[in-house]
């Protein structure tokens, strides 16, 4: 089976932004997914490289217009690797191939009798790059560029859109899924509810010359939009190339929504013209906004992909970006969150059930997968859980909600993390009358784990693979044959590896001393009352009230190096903090993470082999029993406690 996916092709009159990166990010895992199946794909990207706004940047650059396209054009080819995109096709429209293309389809359509020539009078936006009507206009001014456009009177050709508007409202309602989500499919037919103008498919060599001529009046060169459209034709190489009817039968394109008119109007029109068929599907996608704002370089607000890449990691962003963003809507963006979404998911939940599950299979199972024993209530839940999941998974995949994917994933992986809580291997592993029990809850982890790494090749395909290599899976992965539960093979090696996510820990913006403000009455006051209870071994109610005491989730536990005593522990309460706590000699680091504690979050933060802590962990000591304060799972972490 066969699946064509593209991108727009991106504009060269600026750099790669987040929202390009977000697009091809999108097609890029949707192409991964269907390989992921067993499919054939075809996954293409690009660069439009023609038109006013081009010629304006160059002459802004000071540079050729050929020399600034090859520039930028480049920028975004090498923009893809970094982000782990990798594109079969980058085609960009000075490519000699899709300029004899979009020759060869202009003459066929012209022939046909469905481009002819007329005197015109329009307003004319240079920002569009095309004519808009007066019901397009807000107080007189195009609505995307505010500015009052240009009234333009001139001869060019013009393409028969309007012949074809009958036919398109048709196949849209008759094809509920040409266009996704549902609102911009409302959209285009609220707007084709008011007749449809021709199409002005040319622009006078007088004042433009940087485009494809026309072949039958080289005194106009093509539209940047009749000219950019084709190149999803080209790049499969129409109209004769060996695989085109298959990759075309198959094509869907990827778009953000401010695109949607020439994807959603012109391009189905122009296909007919051509006696082709549309393309299968639409996906349309909302903005990135940064402080509720969209993303402009006119503001100075533009994220750059490759730097995003440089300072966390592909899969970080790959992983943020399908997260936070319900496809079709719009959604914000700022560092501090995805900072917090690295620690949050990645570190704490995916990280830890890998990392933790691993270091045990290794303590406790000489770094091969155990023979399981016979399955008890909660390993049925567990595998059962990974099967509803892979469903979910597919069917979310499929519809591209992302997001949605996610979350079902991210639903085992909670279910895993509390697992591990729930049954204590290292207590199993005490008491050789469980050793089997203890090798059917290694074995559930491994191939929860195993499941869990087949859903994120798309999505993270770096740490996917080296999930793939710890796990000791050698097979291509395949969502179709591998999606089963009990295919871990015992006595299979497992390699546990690096941390698959670091914490990101966040410094102090400023970590100078600050100047001594001089005691109010009521701070000499609280002293004076401290220093009489430390005498007669009593406290006030007030001073009491001093104590933050706070409900906090330990998220990752180590040892802490040449320390018999001592734990390194990262806990949410709800901020992330690290506490070092002298229960090393009584807890495992693999006991404690994702317990629910009590810790006193207002001491003044101190050194303790070389790690500042700030906090301390409530403990119950009984003899030589350590029993650490702990709280019912209902309670979230950072609840007050008094």
């Amino acid at each position: 089976m066969s699946y064509y996916i593209t991108t727009p092709i991106f504009y060269v009159n600026a750099q790669p932004h987040l929202g390009h990166a977000y697009t091809t990010v999108v097609a890029d895992t949707i192409s991964r997914f269907k390989r992921l199946l067993g499919e054939e794909v075809r996954f293409q990207t690009g660069t439009d490289e023609h038109g006013d706004k081009i010629v304006q940047a160059a002459t802004d650059a000071e540079v050729s217009v050929k020399e600034y396209v090859d520039n930028i054009s480049s920028m975004f080819r090498a923009a893809w690797p970094p982000l782990a995109i990798a594109p079969d096709h980058f085609i960009r429209t000075t490519d000699p191939e899709h300029m004899a293309t979009v020759q060869a389809i202009l003459q066929k359509v012209y022939d046909k009798g469905d481009i002819y020539f007329a005197d015109y009078t329009g307003l004319y936006c240079k920002g569009c790059e095309q004519f808009l009507t007066e019901k397009d206009l807000v107080d007189g001014k195009c609505p995307d560029h505010l500015t009052e456009p240009d009234k333009i009177t001139e001869q060019n050709y013009f393409f028969k859109m309007s012949k074809y508007q009958d036919w398109l409202i048709d196949h849209i309602n008759n094809n509920p899924e040409f266009i996704t989500p549902e609102r911009y499919r409302n959209e285009v037919l609220s707007f084709l509810k008011e007749p449809l103008e021709d199409l002005c498919i040319s622009r006078p060599t007088s004042r433009l010359t940087w485009g494809i001529p026309l072949p039958f009046d080289e005194r106009f060169v093509t539209y940047v939009w009749f000219d950019a459209l084709i190149n999803y034709l080209t790049g499969i190489d129409y109209p004769n190339g060996p695989d085109f009817a298959r990759n075309w039968a198959a094509a869907e394109h990827v778009i953000a929504k401010d695109i949607l008119k020439p994807h959603a109007i012109y391009w189905p029109t122009m296909l007919r013209a051509l006696d082709l068929a549309p393309y299968q599907k639409l996906h349309v996608h909302g903005y990135w906004n940064i402080n509720d704002t969209k993303m402009s370089k006119s503001l100075g607000n533009v994220v750059r992909p490759t730097e995003l890449a440089e300072a966390y990691g592909a899969d970080t962003v790959r992983y943020f970006l399908l997260r936070e963003m319900s496809f079709g809507l719009d959604s914000g963006f700022s560092i501090e969150s995805l900072i917090a979404r690295r620690n949050s998911d990645l570190a704490n939940d995916l990280g830890n059930l890998f990392s933790r599950s691993l270091t045990m299979v290794k303590n406790f199972s000489n770094s091969q997968v155990p023979a399981p024993g016979p399955a008890g209530d909660q390993d049925r839940e567990l595998a059962e859980a990974c099967l509803t999941m892979l469903a979910d998974y597919d069917k979310q995949m499929t519809g591209f909600a992302f997001s949605r994917g996610l979350e079902a994933v991210w639903k085992v992986i909670s279910l895993a993390n509390k697992y591990i809580v729930t049954n204590a291997p290292w207590e199993l592993a005490k008491d050789p009358a469980q050793a089997e029990r203890l090798h059917t809850v290694l074995f559930h982890l491994l191939e929860t784990l195993r499941l869990i790494t087949l859903t994120l090749h798309p999505i993270m395909p770096e740490t996917a693979a080296k999930m793939t290599e710890a796990l000791g899976v050698t097979a291509a992965p395949n969502l179709r044959t591998d999606g089963k539960w009990g295919l871990s093979i015992p006595g299979t090696e497992i390699n546990a590896g690096a941390p698959l996510f670091p914490r990101l820990d966040k410094q102090p913006k400023n970590d100078a001393p600050q100047p001594k403000k001089a005691e109010t009455k009521k701070q000499q006051k609280n002293k004076v009352e401290a220093k009489n209870e430390a005498e007669d071994g009593l406290i006030t109610y007030d001073t009491f009230q001093k104590l933050d005491l706070r409900v906090a989730k330990i998220v990752a536990a180590e040892k802490v190096p040449k320390s018999d005593r001592l734990l390194k522990l990262s806990v949410l309460a709800p901020e992330e903090r690290i506490i070092v706590a002298g229960i090393a000699e009584h807890f495992q680091p693999e006991e404690v993470i994702g317990r629910l504690v009590i810790i006193v979050a207002n001491l003044k933060p101190v050194k303790l082999m070389g790690i500042l802590s700030h906090g301390m962990v409530m403990a119950a000591k009984e003899g030589d029993k350590l029993v650490l304060s702990t709280v019912s799972d209902g309670v979230q972490p950072g609840s007050k406690v008094s």
